[in-house]
């Protein structure tokens, strides 16, 4: 891992668009060498998008892969970059809602693309932060992740075991909750909600935690500017009557959001995850037995 970062630090002086295109060049053959993740980004394909055709389903799948290869090269400009070149390389649209931020307590909703990454950056450029945090297994990955993470603003990192209060209480103390809701963790905390028409083990937490604050959702993705030019952050209009007087309702307009975004960018979604490993009483595991 030390040599690992070690090389993350070398690249991360090249220029954006020879890493980018490494990272192409990595994914392409990670594509081919990691049989696990190809297999559950393409059953996640068929699963999410069946008006495609296989060879369609192939080649986003491979293209997902350099995707998540170059944001794992880019991320050493993220970590070690200055803060002048970071700036120069992501565009903010329309701009960090500093206003809105400080007026109530705020849930900063970020979907899982590849360059999620990015968009904490974005904010801690200019705010301090909450967010949930999951220690690595590898000591010394995660300790890079974390001084990585907080090199410009002291943001409170909060353990997913500590349970919602500490988050409650981050964000009556003024800092926004940079939150990631689409992941599966289990049938805890969660409902069977249809993301792209398969029931997905949802978390209610975004819903839940704006209840019992009053707080706003504002939404913001992390995307690929073409052409090996840097990131575009979107920070889309808060939600208005979120989440109103349904939990689940409020959850189905969620992913019906995280839908229309991926539909926007969808290489760059994390398709890698397994995101329906949780299946509802009685239905089958779609990923066992090596799919193809």
């Amino acid at each position: 891992m030390r040599l690992l970062l070690g090389v993350m630090w070398i690249l991360h002086w090249l220029p954006l668009p020879l890493l980018g295109r490494l990272g192409n060049l990595v994914g392409s053959l990670l594509f081919v060498l990691v049989r696990s993740r190809r297999n559950i980004t393409l059953i996640n394909l068929r699963l999410c998008m069946p008006e495609l055709q296989e060879a369609q389903h192939r080649r986003l799948a491979r293209q997902h892969f350099q995707a998540y290869a170059r944001s794992v090269l880019e991320r050493g400009v993220l970590w070690w970059g200055s803060e002048k070149r970071l700036k120069r390389l992501i565009v903010v649209e329309p701009s960090v809602p500093l206003e809105e931020i400080a007026s109530r307590p705020t849930i900063l909703l970020c979907p899982h693309f590849v360059c999620l990454d990015v968009a904490g950056v974005a904010v801690m450029l200019q705010s301090s932060l909450c967010s949930i945090y999951t220690r690595q297994r590898n000591p010394v990955f995660d300790e890079a992740l974390r001084k990585g993470r907080t090199r410009f603003r002291p943001i409170k990192l909060l353990s997913r075991a500590e349970g919602v209060k500490p988050i409650i209480r981050a964000m009556r103390e003024g800092l926004p909750f940079f939150m990631l809701p689409d992941m599966d963790f289990g049938a805890k905390d969660a409902e069977f909600i249809p993301f792209f028409g398969t029931p997905a083990a949802t978390l209610t937490a975004p819903a839940r935690i704006a209840a019992a604050t009053g707080a706003q959702v504002i939404p913001v993705v992390a995307t690929f500017l073409p052409n090996f030019r840097g990131w575009k952050v979107n920070f889309y209009p808060a939600w208005e009557d979120y989440p109103g007087g349904d939990i689940i309702a409020a959850t189905r307009r969620m992913n019906a959001f995280i839908e229309a975004r991926v539909r926007e960018a969808p290489s760059e979604y994390f398709w890698a995850h397994k995101r329906f490993k949780t299946r509802p009483p009685g239905v089958p595991d779609i990923y066992g037995k090596n799919r193809q």
